[in-house]
């Protein structure tokens, strides 16, 4: 009895210990079940397109999407804002990982800075919105790329995707930029036309210039091209000697700029600014080429001109090349070095004048205008320049550099007009900034060993151009008189999905342009 009493006193405590534990256990998945059912109603109403707009408040973001073809379609099928800005479901956890780092950026970003000051148009470029739509989004619903109907450019397009999507890391928003977010400037297509050009009214040829213009003495001169309505003011250069290059003690200085060396430069006619969309529409108009021609046949044409009829000029480019920024004094921009060449040819052929484009000694010359400093005003890049983390935190100094340069700080990321700078000692504008500018040189990391004590060297060994100037979207470290770069054929013509790609226009790159030079030996007549 005594033992039996004993068993039941220990089984009472144990009876509630279970009891308590089943009740724990219920509660907490009770809780459990609460907590993720929460969690996931609250993703829900996260993820609808009117949650995405209390934060989004930039005034079109909702009318642009309305009117884009992920609406406004004929199949009726409306694609949300999550569809395309967070990776697919089935990938759980990509998915929720990129809407949480998503999600706090975006409300900490309507907490803290003013809608007025962001810069919009900026946000909707290409190189913007690849970090913001996931490839596999566009692939989980465009999972037939050759649906019926499609038309032979985009099976082309499609098929250069499907074999080098990998190799290239292709974006479908590459060429369906405005998929999501309509925009009027957006083309998809080859352009019809010129830019600003009515085919419907009549021109006045009688204001065309009839011949060039003569030139009798070494001075600064406009030239008027035969046959259209566009000059182009030329600025006398004397030659002279001057130290190319940049010492290991300027800031940012690069191995390619070394050594710093003695170069002599003959005199030469350079062009004030670079040159512009009118400039490059009138040789546009007169030489282009409507269909594909072979690339060896074009150049094999352009090398034996006997003519401004026998030149072949650009093919269309696909879209605007001018990305609706606007044209008129505006530098032409994204064609190759090939076109820029052609281009000078044309000029010469209409001019009587040997144009070119010039040497990288003479465009550092130009630059410099006699100056031996980072820039030809005052100040260091130190205090310009954004590289670095201090130089983040405490920000550059923008006004003296911001007179003279378009760069990053002040373009609103696109090119602009010559009259918003200021020119150089000798005249020049924007020899530093808004867009990069062709060289005669092929690109040598150690050209400057070679060319020491020379008179108008040049480079005629390599794969690459020289690109000199840096260009509206780089930092002030990269816009120094010294600054040398080059171009990148194969990865500027990425998203080019024609076979042979176009010997014209590049698809990949905005801020590439050129200027011109014209020899002295051609140009003075007595």
């Amino acid at each position: 009895m005594i033992r039996s009493s004993k068993s039941n006193r220990n089984s009472k405590p144990k009876k509630k210990f279970l009891q308590r534990k089943v009740f724990f256990v219920l509660a907490g998945l009770i809780l459990g079940i609460i907590l993720v059912a929460s969690l996931y109603e609250t993703s829900v109403y996260f993820s609808s397109n009117e949650s995405c707009m209390k934060c989004h408040v930039h005034p079109h973001a909702e009318e642009t999407w309305k009117q884009s073809v992920h609406v406004n379609n004929a199949s009726g099928v409306t694609t949300d804002c999550v569809d395309c800005h967070l990776p697919p479901k089935n990938n759980t956890w990509k998915h929720y990982t990129a809407k949480a780092e998503l999600g706090i950026r975006d409300v900490w970003g309507f907490l803290t800075k003013d809608a007025a000051d962001i810069d919009w148009e900026r946000k909707s470029e290409l190189d913007y919105a690849v970090t913001y739509i996931p490839n596999e989004s566009c692939v989980k619903c465009h999972q037939n790329l050759f649906p019926q109907g499609v038309t032979d450019d985009a099976v082309t397009a499609h098929l250069y995707y499907e074999e080098n999507q990998e190799k290239l890391d292709l974006q479908c928003i590459s060429c369906h930029l405005d998929a999501g977010h309509y925009n009027p400037n957006y083309a998809h297509g080859q352009m019809a036309g010129i830019p600003g050009a009515s085919t419907s009214a009549r021109v006045d040829t009688s204001l065309f210039f009839k011949q060039s213009t003569t030139v009798t003495s070494f001075n600064n001169f406009t030239e008027q091209i035969p046959g259209t309505l566009v000059t182009m003011n030329m600025i006398a250069v004397p030659g002279g000697k001057f130290s190319m290059g940049s010492s290991d003690k300027e800031p940012f200085h690069k191995p390619d700029e070394a050594p710093q060396h003695e170069v002599n430069v003959s005199p030469f006619f350079m062009a004030e600014v670079e040159t512009t969309w009118d400039q490059y529409w009138a040789f546009y108009s007169e030489t282009m080429s409507e269909g594909r021609t072979p690339p060896e046949v074009i150049y094999e044409n352009n090398l034996n001109a006997m003519g401004v009829d026998a030149i072949s000029g650009p093919t269309p480019p696909f879209g605007f090349p001018d990305q609706g920024w606007g044209a008129g004094n505006r530098p032409a921009i994204t064609m190759t070095h090939y076109a820029a060449e052609t281009f000078c040819q044309w000029l010469s052929e209409k001019t009587g004048k040997k144009y070119r484009l010039p040497t990288e000694a003479e465009w550092e010359y130009a630059a410099r205008a006699g100056t031996q400093t980072p820039y030809f005003f005052s100040g260091s890049p130190k205090e310009f320049s954004d590289h670095g983390f201090l130089r983040n935190v405490f920000k550059s100094k923008t006004d003296s550099i911001s007179s003279y340069v378009i760069y990053s700080k002040n373009s609103n990321n696109r090119t602009q007009e010559p009259s918003l700078v200021l020119a150089n000692p000798f005249g020049f504008k924007n020899m530093l900034g808004n867009v990069m500018e062709y060289c005669a040189d092929k690109y040598d990391p150690e050209a400057y060993k070679k060319t020491s004590g020379s008179t108008d060297p040049i480079i005629t060994q390599g794969d690459e151009w020289v690109v000199r100037g840096g260009n509206f979207t780089s930092d002030a470290a990269d816009v120094r008189s010294a600054a040398r770069d080059y171009t990148k054929h194969d990865v500027w013509l990425k998203t080019d999905p024609q076979q042979p790609k176009s010997i014209w226009w590049y698809s990949d790159i905005k801020g590439i342009g050129f200027r011109v030079v014209c020899e002295t030996d051609s140009i003075i007549t007595n």
